[in-house]
């Protein structure tokens, strides 16, 4: 990167500016105080390093390291993805064993979770989780399991029956474990059990998965509600998206997270079919500028895991290896997602992380966009650039992020009186790089492809 003095001048809109960024600030000075996830989550999730396959030893050791590098920068939630029900996960679909109570409820596998055996379930892996002054989460998928409907198992708490519950004809496109549940007391009971079970286990987090697209209102609905009655505060995260943009008012009403994408893993572009069920990075410039009106404290649009670091040893989609994201990539991938204010959920897997993905997680500054920021929106998305700016809480006037999104190098000038900020001169922060530049009237800079800049102006 290098200051260029002729460049395209990209101007804004004063008065628009001003106002968006004003009634954000003011809306994020607004009581948190009995918000759950006041501000975006932050934390890991097994998914990309170890897909079905996570075991007790190698979630904890994973834990630990949060723990040990990453808590004190806001690192907190520990989280079980899919297949922890699964007693042979490396199986066909078709070919597994589940670990089942008498209710129709997944447990724990204990050949994988050893503290699981009897009938503790994952309390006894919370308590060890909480006693790291961390937050513990599951994957589930939502509706009840075929077998606990074969058996025509007992609901817990209730008269029904699973049977009273199913769905038949619905069943996940991708996962054909569970049947869907009916809108009736009978469907609403056995969520009522699972979410009792599962704050009984501890649990800090749910991630709910196949149940926002195609968007399924009746069984967000009756989550939420579970989880409600059980009166401990559980983080409802739900899966995967496109969620659609029209059912906002719902979502801020029944979830503190959800996907606006189909799953990121770590590739620019979208991937051909029949593997094109991943967003590639640049697609998300388009979503997340349709959803930044709709970012507030306690509601929280998900732009999904962060594909860093080491991939593996077994990960949710293809082989081990290291993130494909160019360097430059993975800081526009966290600039995009901080200035958005995205939750943070890491997928690599820590215990394998080098200097330079340490680096990425543990910026404080960068950190600070995602946490202590409000009104973020692009004010160029043009398809070969972006500019995102936000409002600090405390400590500068804004946030501007430049992106270019081109294949080949790009020039991008910026005049900072456009922000409609008082005054004609800035002091300038470069954020990644920790380096105060000076006093400027407007940016100008050249970036690689894929590249990005984050300044913070005083």
């Amino acid at each position: 990167m290098r200051v260029f003095k002729s460049a395209v001048l990209l101007a804004v809109p004063t008065v628009m500016a001003v106002a968006f960024l004003a009634a954000h600030f003011t809306q994020a000075q607004s009581s948190r105080r009995n918000l759950i996830a006041a501000r975006p989550p932050m934390g890991w999730n097994s998914w990309d390093s170890y897909g079905l396959t996570v075991t007790q030893d190698e979630f904890q050791a994973n834990a630990d390291w949060m723990n040990q590098h990453l808590r004190r920068f806001g690192w907190e939630y520990a989280v079980v993805d899919e297949g922890w029900c699964l007693e042979n996960p490396d199986a066909k679909a078709g070919s597994f064993h589940f670990a089942m109570d008498t209710h129709g409820r997944y447990t724990p596998a204990v050949n994988r979770f050893s503290s699981a055996s009897g009938d503790a379930g994952f309390k006894k892996l919370a308590d060890w989780v909480h006693a790291r002054n961390l937050k513990f989460g599951i994957h589930i998928i939502r509706g009840i399991p075929r077998q606990a409907v074969e058996k025509n198992l007992p609901i817990a708490g209730s008269e029904f029956r699973a049977g009273d519950a199913a769905n038949s004809s619905d069943t996940c496109a991708w996962n054909v474990d569970n049947y869907g549940v009916k809108a009736n007391g009978a469907g609403q009971s056995y969520y009522d059990s699972i979410a009792a079970l599962y704050a009984g286990w501890g649990i800090d987090f749910v991630k709910i998965d196949c149940i926002s697209a195609p968007y399924k209102a009746d069984e967000i609905r009756m989550f939420s509600s579970a989880l409600q009655k059980t009166g401990r505060p559980i983080v409802l995260s739900l899966s995967p998206g496109p969620t659609p943009l029209d059912e906002v008012d719902a979502l801020r009403k029944y979830a503190q997270m959800w996907r606006i994408s189909q799953d990121v893993w770590d590739h620019w572009k979208d991937w051909p079919k029949p593997r094109d069920w991943s967003q590639g990075l640049l697609g998300q410039f388009q979503l997340t500028a349709k959803w930044a009106a709709n970012v507030e404290p306690g509601r929280w649009p998900d732009a999904d895991m962060l594909p860093l670091g080491q991939l593996g040893p077994r990960p949710g989609e293809g082989t081990a290896r290291k993130t494909e994201l160019t360097r430059d990539e993975q800081r526009t991938l966290m600039t995009l997602w901080s200035i958005f204010r995205s939750p943070l959920i890491d997928g690599g897997n820590l215990t394998q992380t080098d200097d330079w993905t340490a680096a990425l997680l543990t910026n404080d500054e960068v950190i600070a966009v995602d946490q202590h920021s409000s009104g973020g929106h692009a004010i160029v998305n043009d398809g070969n650039k972006a500019i995102w700016v936000a409002k600090p809480e405390s400590g500068g006037r804004a946030y501007v992020a430049l992106f270019n999104l081109d294949d080949k190098p790009q020039a991008i000038e910026y005049p900072l009186q456009a922000l409609g900020l008082s005054g004609t001169a800035f002091a300038v922060r470069d954020l990644w790089e920790r380096k105060d530049l000076g006093t400027m009237d407007q940016l100008r800079v050249t970036l690689r492809p894929h590249a990005s800049i984050l300044y913070r102006l005083k």
